[in-house]
């Protein structure tokens, strides 16, 4: 190997590696049947997130679908966390809670919470099933699921996070979205995950 190539092969191996989440809901009623949910474009985001506009049904800014899937934002303190893990250097905890809220502001590198995080209704924050799936190589990616079944109340959730403890804790990831609305009867799972990338 050349010179060259060895030297692009570190820079990748030291500034390529990140992680990469991403977050799938969905929403069933009482029935079971699939509930439609607004997926933004960037324009729709850009809208809803400096000017505070959740303008679903709009076509130019997003489309309806059974599913709706965004990646989110790896805070500060679920960087450390994972470094943590990694080389058993600290006493974090795995990651393996998920949390969701009504909370609309973008979220920040520096967010160690949910904005709003729901505790009523039968939607508080929950113990995941947690498994190892493949997005790129075998095993690479931390997949955490939930479905919340047991809904006794109306919502419009906003916001979603994963934390390593079933109150406080570290926060890895959060993000904020358009509303899903959800009714008593309901039942809204999350799929989130964490691409070793």
């Amino acid at each position: 190997m050349n010179i060259k190539k060895s030297i692009k092969k570190v820079k990748e191996i030291i500034f390529g590696f990140k992680i990469r989440g991403e977050m799938t809901f969905q929403v069933r009623d009482k029935d079971g049947n699939s509930k439609k949910l607004w997926n933004e474009n960037t324009l729709g985001k850009i809208l809803r997130k400096y000017f505070g506009l959740d303008l679903q049904g709009i076509s130019f800014l997003g489309y309806w679908d059974t599913k709706m899937q965004f990646h989110n934002l790896i805070v500060s303190t679920g960087k450390a966390g994972m470094a943590s893990r990694c080389n058993g250097a600290g006493s974090e905890a795995a990651f393996t809670y998920l949390e969701i809220g009504t909370g609309t502001t973008s979220p920040v590198a520096g967010n160690t919470t949910l904005e709003a995080a729901i505790t009523d209704s039968g939607l508080s924050r929950a113990s995941a099933t947690c498994t190892r799936v493949t997005t790129s190589v075998t095993n690479d990616t931390a997949q955490l699921d939930y479905t919340w079944s047991n809904i006794t109340g109306s919502k419009a959730v906003t916001e979603a996070g994963a934390f390593n403890n079933s109150s406080g804790g570290t926060m890895i990831g959060r993000q904020t979205f358009t509303a899903i609305n959800v009714s008593a009867g309901d039942s809204l799972e999350i799929t989130y995950k964490f691409q070793f990338s």
